[in-house]
């Protein structure tokens, strides 16, 4: 095997520990030997003893030079990210590692030290959706998209709060080495190789009171996903859940965080990725098993949810495995 990718692990003070987690996990822990994994202090002092949420220490951090040479740089949330920049020493050293054409990611709200840095400008980006506002006001060269679990810019990748760090993860791994490694990186971890949705349904929001008569629409988002190869409208999903199709529509954004159809479309695209990843059959035939009709439909959502076309999608996720 080929030596082991390079990932630095960024710890800003008061970093978020499951932030942190997250690519120390999927890289170091999982993704080991095909990963080798450093935490990088942002100070001198922090190379001691940085602290992290819940006052955690973590000691024995390797200085900025460590950036130098990664081949990835990861930037976990930290403290008030909203309103402190990180120090100008980590700012010029993450340009660097930007400008040698390094890759480099951010979890939550370690979106604002690259924002700060510079490396966001002209860029989609995600963070937290409790930041994602403060992050569009004070960086508006940002085309911030608070909907998204994770954003892939080629060089630069930003994910949502938390958790989602785990889903950008295991994406760079899908990316890195193919469907079947980042699978078994997902099963070892117990979680899902794909999350359906954004963040937006993880938004606080008032539900309403089951007891008062609130209809629950599980049921009936589980009857459509045993049918996205038939036509799915507005109004067989009204019917099916023995609701107008107003209500239908407001309960499914309670409840989902967005539209029936763009739930429904959503639910397409992640099926025609799991036949892309898995299953031989031509393109028009994955596209009429997903609902879309024809080649030409699928080819168009597909690119507008996951930037590029099916047929790249299937050359990148089903080229030869690596060794587990």
């Amino acid at each position: 095997m080929a030596s082991p990718h390079r990932v630095a692990v960024l710890v800003l003070p008061e970093v978020v520990l499951l932030d942190l987690a997250a690519p120390c996990h999927l890289f170091g822990h999982v993704g080991a030997p095909r990963y080798a994994v450093t935490l990088v202090g942002a100070t001198s002092a922090q190379q001691a003893a940085a602290a992290g949420t819940g006052g955690l220490l973590l000691g024995g951090l390797a200085g900025l030079e460590a950036l130098q040479d990664a081949d990835t740089v990861v930037v976990p949330g930290y403290g008030d990210a909203a309103r402190t920049p990180p120090p100008e020493p980590v700012l010029v050293a993450l340009r660097a590692v930007a400008a040698r054409g390094a890759r480099v990611m951010s979890v939550c709200t370690g979106a604002f030290a690259l924002a700060h840095a510079g490396l966001l400008d002209g860029r989609r980006a995600t963070t937290h959706w409790h930041d994602a506002d403060a992050l569009a006001a004070r960086f508006p060269s940002v085309r911030v998209d608070p909907g998204a679990l994770f954003v892939d810019e080629g060089q630069v990748l930003t994910s949502a709060g938390v958790a989602a760090g785990l889903d950008l993860c295991l994406h760079v791994v899908r990316r890195d080495h193919g469907v079947a490694v980042a699978t078994a990186a997902a099963r070892r971890t117990v979680i899902a190789p794909h999350r359906d949705g954004g963040q937006a349904q993880f938004v606080e929001r008032p539900l309403p009171d089951p007891a008062a008569g609130a209809v629950d629409l599980a049921p009936t988002r589980a009857w459509a996903l045993e049918r996205l190869d038939a036509p799915l409208e507005v109004a067989d999903l009204a019917r099916r859940a023995g609701v107008s199709p107003r209500t239908l529509a407001r309960r499914f954004r309670e409840e989902t965080g967005t539209t029936p159809a763009r739930w429904v479309r959503a639910q397409r695209i992640a099926r025609a990725r799991e036949l892309l990843e898995h299953d031989a059959r031509p393109i028009e035939e994955v596209a009429r098993a997903c609902g879309f009709g024809d080649a030409g439909t699928l080819r168009r959502h597909f690119a507008q949810a996951v930037g590029t076309t099916p047929t790249a999608y299937r050359r990148t996720f089903r080229g030869t495995p690596s060794p587990a």
